[in-house]
């Protein structure tokens, strides 16, 4: 009788995290011309891909870890998955590839989604899927930002008249499935539902530098209803 309990109370447990898990609550999207974000969670990592080779030239000059890490905080190369800023030359060629189809100066910005989030990602803005491609690679923890440029990926570039950005799903170190819902070519709305990763998981969204930017670090963000940033 008490096993009988003990498995009925466990069963109730783990339907009750899927359907938390598997929710998806209706959100409500701003209209005019600004981005949304992509998923659900906290900003863990905002990037100016244009302060990147002047910090690491300065690293260079430096041993002062200390003013590295002020130096990078004012430059905008944010992390707060390690208490030390550290961009490398890795790290570099990493950010580099991933911004250069979509402009010279970028932002990056790294959501991470905990087991406990919706995990339905969603377009940032209206537009055409110019392309998806989807990368194998390792399952480092979602929240560590500077390992998770190496996790598997999906990246989704979507484009109108006025602006293109991307979308990347990453797995996560229990998220190992990721699934993309839209077609090359396919047209979607800002806000519509464009795939999901399981579990723990990051979701970074890249944009050109043209934007006014609207989110700080460690703020919690509902994909397709905050709105990331507005078009200058």
């Amino acid at each position: 009788m008490l096993l009988e309990i003990i498995i009925a109370v466990l069963a109730l447990l783990i339907a009750s995290f899927l359907l938390n898990f598997y929710r998806d609550p209706k959100r409500i999207i701003p209209i005019g011309n600004n981005i949304v974000s992509p998923a659900d969670g906290r900003v863990i990592g905002i990037i100016d891909t244009s302060e990147i080779a002047r910090e690491i030239k300065f690293s260079a000059l430096t041993q002062n870890r200390r003013a590295v890490s002020e130096r990078a905080q004012k430059s905008m190369i944010f992390d707060t998955s390690i208490d030390e800023i550290e961009v490398s030359k890795g790290m570099v060629g990493k950010i580099r590839a991933m911004t250069k189809d979509i402009s010279k100066e970028c932002y990056v910005i790294s959501i991470f989604m905990s087991p406990l989030d919706v995990h339905i990602n969603r377009a940032p803005i209206e537009g055409t899927i110019k392309s998806i491609q989807h990368t194998k690679g390792k399952f480092f923890k979602a929240y560590d930002l500077k390992k998770s440029f190496e996790n598997e990926k999906n990246e989704i570039i979507i484009e109108n008249k006025n602006i293109k950005v991307k979308v990347i799903q990453i797995a996560g170190f229990l998220a190992r499935r990721i699934i993309c819902n839209v077609k090359v070519n396919q047209k979607v709305d800002k806000g519509q539902k464009i795939g999901m990763i399981a579990l723990g998981s990051q979701a970074t969204v890249i944009m050109p530098k043209k934007v006014n930017m609207k989110i700080k670090l460690n703020d919690k963000l509902k994909a397709g209803q905050s709105i990331i940033a507005e078009l200058e």
